[in-house]
C-alpha cells in the first residue's frame, strides 16, 4: 500500500469514515485483504415489499378478479412459500425483517407517535451487507424512525428516497425525503420510487448491491392513475376496491420494469429477488377464506406471500409448505450471499436455505409468534402462536385453538378438545411474550448535534402531550397517526414535548411550523430546552385550506396543508439527555396555534 493509509484505501473502494459503525459489526473483516474479498462479486439482492397488499391480492392465489402477471411469474420462476407469516401491521414487520428478531425486542412497539422507532444498537441486514462491500439503497416507506439515529441513512443505507412515517399524504407530484433532504418529485409515487430503484441498480451494476424497495401502495390514501382505476371500475367494483386492485396492478407493472432492467443489464442470473407484503389486506376483500385482515393476529392478518427467485440456483415452481416468517429473511439472505454473519443480538429467525434446496428431512417443526402492539396493554400482550398444524390465539384472558390442517378458515375452536396442546402453546407464548418485552419501551430520543445530520424535524404527531388525558390539547386524530399535528390547544397548562439527546454541544436555530387563525393572533409561545428558553408572540395569521387531494374515496387520515415557519431564535445546548417543550403562555382567543413540527438546525 506504500504511503496510502487504510482509511484512504477504504474511501477509494467506497467505504467511508461514515461507515465505521457498519464496519465495526463485522469484526472478521479487519484487514485490507479481507475487505477486498468482501468486495468481490457476490449475488445482488433485490428485496421488494408492498404495503397492505394481502395474500389474496395476487391472481395465482386464486383471485381471478385481479391481474398480477409479474408477481405470478416471480412465484413460478422461483420458490413460493405457502405458509409465510409477518406481523399484523406495518412498522413491526419492518423491524423484524431488518433485524431477524421479534419486533418487540427492538424497541418498535407501534406504528405512530415514535413507537415505530427501532433502537440504534440493533444490527440491520443493510448494515451487514454494507460492511461486506454491498452498495445499499432503500426506496419507499421506511417506518422505523424519521431522524438520526433511526433514519435509513444511519442504518446502513447509502441511498434513500421515500418517507419515514406510517403513510404519506399524497401520491402524485409530492415531496419525498432524499438522504435527509426533502425534494419535489413529479408523477405517481410508485413510478417515482421504481425510477429511483432502477437508477440505483444501473449505478451499481458493476458491484454487488442490496436494493430494498418497500413500496407504500396499496396503503391509503386511495389514489391511483386513471387507467388502473377505470379498468377495475369497468369490472363492477366499488371505488375503494377498484382503487386497491388498481394500485396492486400498478405495483405489478413497476416490479416488471425492474425485472426488465435486470434482464437488459444481464444481472438477472446473479440477482436474488424476494417479494413479500407487510401484513394482511387493509379492507375486507378476497383473502383465501382466511380469518382476519390487517391488524389481526389470526391467519388472515399475518399470512402473506413470499416469493424468492434466483435463476439456476433456486428450483423454479417449487411450493414450500413449511411455516416461515419475516424473522427468517435476514439469516436467509446472509446465507444465500455467503456473507459472514456478524455478532448481533440473538436472532429469532433461521435460514430458509435448506428449504430452498429441498433439504427437508431433518427440518424441525417450530413455533412462530405474533404479537399485538402492547402500549397500554402491558404487561398483557395479545397475540398468537403458529406451528405447522396449530394456531393458538390470545385475546385478553381468552385462548382459542385451531387445527389449521383441517380448519384453515378457523371456524372451530378446539381448545377444549386438545387441552394439552392448548396448555403447551399458551405456556410457550406467555414465556416468549415476557422475554421479548423485558427491555421495556422507554421513549427513544431524537439525537441532535451531529455534523452529519445538522437539521432535524420533530413532528407534531410524535410529541407527548401533557396532560396525557388530552384535556386542553390533542392530536387531530384520536391516536395521533402519521402526518397529524397538535391542535385543540386551549389551556396554558397543556403542552407538547419531545425527548432529545444532544450528542455534541452546539448552537441550534429553533423554528415552529404553525397555523393560526386571524381570531387567535397574539398567542405567546415559549420553547424550553436544555434549561434554556425562547419566547415570541404569533403576530401573523396563517390558516390555509387543505391541499386538494385526488382521493378515490374519503380518507381517514388528515389532509395535507401548507405550514408557516416561525423562527424564535437560537439556543446553545450542552451534551446530554433533555426534552423540548412548547408552551402557550398566553391564549387571547379560543385556542393557541396548531403545531405541525419543531425544526432544529445546527448553527456552526
Amino acid at each position: 500500500m506504500g504511503k496510502q493509509t487504510r482509511r484512504e484505501f477504504l474511501k477509494k473502494i467506497g467505504i467511508t469514515a461514515a461507515s465505521e459503525r457498519t464496519l465495526s459489526i463485522l469484526p472478521g473483516i479487519a484487514s485490507i485483504s479481507q475487505i477486498m474479498c468482501a468486495k468481490r462479486k457476490m449475488p445482488n439482492v433485490l428485496l421488494i415489499m408492498t404495503d397492505d397488499q394481502g395474500w389474496g391480492d395476487i391472481r395465482s392465489h386464486g383471485n381471478d378478479e385481479i391481474d398480477t402477471p409479474v408477481m405470478d411469474e416471480l412465484a413460478a420462476d422461483g420458490s413460493r412459500f405457502d405458509r409465510f407469516f409477518v406481523s399484523s401491521v406495518c412498522a413491526p414487520t419492518r423491524a423484524s425483517l431488518l433485524t431477524g428478531r421479534y419486533y418487540l425486542r427492538t424497541g418498535t412497539h407501534g406504528v405512530t407517535r415514535g413507537y415505530e422507532n427501532m433502537r440504534s444498537e440493533e444490527v440491520t441486514i443493510s448494515e451487514i451487507l454494507k460492511a461486506a462491500g454491498y452498495a445499499t439503497g432503500c426506496f419507499g416507506k421506511w417506518h422505523n424512525g424519521a431522524y438520526y439515529p433511526y433514519h435509513p441513512n444511519a442504518r446502513g443505507f447509502d441511498e434513500f428516497l421515500g418517507f419515514c412515517c406510517g403513510h404519506w399524504n399524497n401520491y402524485f407530484d409530492t415531496q419525498l425525503d432524499h438522504n435527509g433532504t426533502m425534494v419535489r418529485t413529479r408523477g405517481y409515487i410508485t413510478d417515482v420510487l421504481t425510477d429511483a430503484a432502477i437508477q440505483f441498480i444501473e449505478k451499481n451494476r458493476d458491484t454487488q448491491f442490496f436494493c430494498y424497495v418497500p413500496y407504500n401502495a396499496p396503503h391509503s390514501p386511495f389514489q391511483v392513475p386513471d387507467r388502473y382505476f377505470d379498468k377495475y371500475k369497468a369490472r363492477g367494483f366499488d371505488d375503494r376496491l377498484a382503487c386497491v386492485y388498481g394500485m396492486c396492478e400498478n405495483l405489478d407493472d413497476n416490479i416488471g420494469r425492474i425485472m426488465k432492467r435486470l434482464d437488459e443489464l444481464k444481472l438477472t442470473e446473479n440477482t436474488i429477488v424476494l417479494f413479500l407484503t407487510d401484513n394482511g389486506p387493509n379492507t375486507n376483500r378476497y383473502n383465501g377464506g382466511m380469518k382476519g385482515r390487517k391488524g389481526s393476529v389470526h391467519e388472515g392478518g399475518v399470512r402473506v406471500p413470499l416469493f424468492i427467485r434466483w435463476p439456476r440456483r433456486i428450483k423454479p415452481g417449487s411450493n414450500i409448505k413449511h411455516i416461515s416468517a419475516h424473522i427468517d429473511l435476514l439469516p436467509t439472505i446472509v446465507d444465500l450471499c455467503g456473507v459472514r454473519m456478524p455478532k448481533t443480538f440473538p436472532l429469532d429467525g433461521i435460514s430458509l436455505v435448506p428449504l430452498l434446496k429441498g433439504e427437508t428431512e431433518n427440518w424441525q417443526d417450530r413455533m412462530i409468534f405474533n404479537f399485538r402492539s402492547p402500549r397500554e396493554q402491558m404487561p398483557t400482550v395479545n397475540g398468537s402462536v403458529r406451528t405447522q398444524r396449530w394456531r393458538a390465539v390470545k385475546t385478553g384472558k381468552r385462548w382459542e385453538l385451531y387445527d389449521m390442517s383441517v380448519d384453515p378458515g378457523q371456524k372451530n375452536d378446539v381448545s377444549k378438545k386438545y387441552p394439552e396442546i392448548m396448555k403447551k402453546l399458551s405456556a410457550a407464548y406467555e414465556a416468549t411474550s415476557k422475554d421479548v418485552t423485558k427491555a421495556g419501551f422507554d421513549p427513544l430520543p431524537a439525537h441532535i448535534g451531529s455534523p452529519q445530520y445538522p437539521e432535524i424535524t420533530l413532528r407534531g404527531h410524535e410529541a407527548f402531550l401533557e396532560p396525557p388525558s388530552g384535556k386542553g390539547i390533542s392530536y387531530v386524530g384520536r391516536a395521533g397517526w402519521a402526518n397529524d399535528w397538535v391542535t385543540n390547544w386551549t389551556s396554558t397548562d397543556a403542552y407538547p414535548w419531545w425527548p432529545l439527546e444532544v450528542i455534541q454541544p452546539a448552537r441550534f436555530e429553533v423554528t415552529l411550523m404553525y397555523i393560526c387563525s386571524k381570531e387567535n393572533v397574539g398567542v405567546k409561545v415559549r420553547v424550553e430546552i436544555g434549561g434554556k428558553s425562547l419566547e415570541t408572540i404569533v403576530s401573523k395569521a396563517h390558516d390555509p385550506a387543505p391541499i386538494p387531494s385526488p382521493d378515490r374515496v374519503p380518507r381517514g387520515e388528515v389532509y395535507e396543508k401548507v405550514w408557516e415557519p416561525l423562527t424564535l431564535g437560537t439556543v446553545e445546548l450542552s451534551r446530554g439527555r433533555t426534552k423540548l417543550m412548547v408552551k402557550a403562555l398566553e391564549i387571547p382567543g379560543d385556542k393557541a396555534i396548531d403545531l405541525k413540527a419543531v425544526k432544529l438546525r445546527r448553527i456552526d
